[in-house]
Order: structure tokens, then sequence, then C-alpha cells
């Protein structure tokens, strides 16, 4: 049996297990454990799994496979969900966390019971605004934005964030599947909100189809809004598992994202 922990930011949800467990228990099957452990009806449920490797320095890394069991750079919310869970577990207030997208260092700056807030330093995103020439769809105009993993970014302005003549779902799956991005892409779908410090969104997660949050996504959505629609410098941006704060006070420098993390359970799965 392999020890977990499930835990949600904004629903969007991870279990995290130790590397050491699963090196001793089941060497290797880190995709197979992600695909049979994250289905909803058939096992525990969740978006992916974050394998936390504590190394011979005293660092710590993660390791994040989605629930189809593909691995990711990183994620913004499954990286505060770690974080969350060393807090309630050994007291951490700030934790440092390599991933394969960089160092996210995260920050607890408020609790309410097994609710965290924390506030995550996410690396200094980069934007470019491109146009797609999808088969089927025509021109698509959006931006590719880094935030340590790769995200196309739409503007939209109706409410259903429905484009192109197409609901955002199967929209989102033909760009993140596109032969245009080798390696897959993260696809948000953004509105502005009632002021340029608000905006809304969806997303097509890489890996797991649309969730109700992400924090990469949220700050890919937020960087695309600051950097190319006007959007201010501190926003609020909401999906539909709720709100994240977003700060990035430069073009070149670190942008900062604040949200929840909540520890849901601790088991035990058998492998």
């Amino acid at each position: 049996m392999i020890r977990f922990v499930k835990a949600h930011a904004c629903g969007n949800d991870f279990l995290v297990m130790e590397e050491a467990a699963v090196a001793e228990l089941a060497p290797r099957q880190h995709a197979k454990l992600a695909q049979r452990l994250c289905a909803r009806n058939t096992g525990i449920g969740a978006d992916g799994i974050e394998f936390l490797e504590r190394r011979a320095d005293g660092s710590l890394f993660l390791r994040l496979f989605n629930s189809d069991g593909s691995e990711a750079e990183l994620s913004g919310n499954g990286t505060r969900c770690v974080a969350a869970w060393l807090a309630h577990s050994e007291g951490r207030t700030e934790v440092a966390l390599g991933t394969h997208g960089g160092v996210r260092t995260c920050r607890v700056v408020g609790r309410d019971g097994a609710v965290f807030q924390i506030e995550s330093g996410m690396g200094v995103p980069r934007v470019m605004a491109r146009t797609l020439d999808l088969p089927g769809v025509g021109l698509v105009e959006g931006a590719m934005v880094n935030v340590g993993n790769p995200h196309f970014v739409l503007r939209v302005e109706t409410e259903d964030f429905s484009a192109y003549g197409m609901a955002w779902e199967p929209l989102g799956a033909v760009i993140a599947t596109s032969p245009l991005f080798p390696h897959g892409t993260n696809v948000e779908f953004v509105r502005g909100g009632a002021t340029a410090g608000e905006i809304a969104f969806r997303i097509y997660e890489r890996g797991c189809g649309p969730t109700t949050s992400s924090g990469t996504g949220t700050c890919a959505s937020a960087t695309a809004s600051i950097a190319l629609w006007g959007a201010e410098r501190e926003l609020v941006a909401t999906a539909p598992g709720g709100a994240q704060r977003v700060v990035w006070p430069g073009a070149m420098e670190p942008m900062l994202l604040t949200g929840p993390a909540e520890i849901v359970c601790v088991g035990e799965a058998l492998v």
C-alpha cells in the first residue's frame, strides 16, 4: 500500500505521494498509477498526481503526472496543494519546490482549518501574440504564453466562452492536440471583467481536459490580458472553481499567484 494525500485548489484536485514509497513499491509505475488512481469512477479521482521527492541535500522536487498518464512540467495548483500539505503535516510556512518548469516558492499567508491561502512565486512569464491556422476552424487569434509550461490563450467576448462558432471545450481539445504544438498545450478562453482588474476564464488542460481551475492557467490568462489586452498588473482571475489573485509588477519580474488549497483526506492506495 502507498500512502496518499488528496487536496484541491479551487476544485482542481491532486493526489500527493512520496517518491520514496513509489520507488520501493511501484518503481517506474508513475504513469500507470496516475491513470488508475485518478480515474473518477474506478479510482480515487483526481486531475493528477504530484510525486514528492525528498533529495539528499534537503531540497524537494515534484514530478506531475496527469490523469491520462502523461507527465507535465508543473502545475501551479498542484504545487500549492503540496505546499499546503507540508504546512499541515510539518508546520512549514514557506517552501521551495523544484519542478521541471523551475523552482516555485510557496508561502502560507493565511489558514482556516484545512484550507490554506498560499502565495506562490511563478517565475517570469513569456508571451507572444500568434495566429493559428486550424483545419476545420480557420485562423484563430491568440497568444502563446509560457509560465514554466505551455499555454495558448484566446480572448473571447461571449458569455459562454464560445469562439469561432464552437463551444470552448471542443475548440480547446482541437488546439491542445494540434500538430502545431508537438508536445501539446494548455488552452485558456479569457473574457474581460467589469473592470481592468478582473478577468474570467475557462481551461482546457493538456492531459486532463476541462478543469475547474488551473494555477498556471490563471497566470497565463493574466499574462496575455496584461501584456496584450489592457488589464491591470494586479487582477483577480475567476474560473468555475473560484478566484485567484495575480500580481505582475513588471514585464521582467516574477509573477505572484495567491489562492486557496484545501487538504481533503489521507489514505492508502493498494498497488
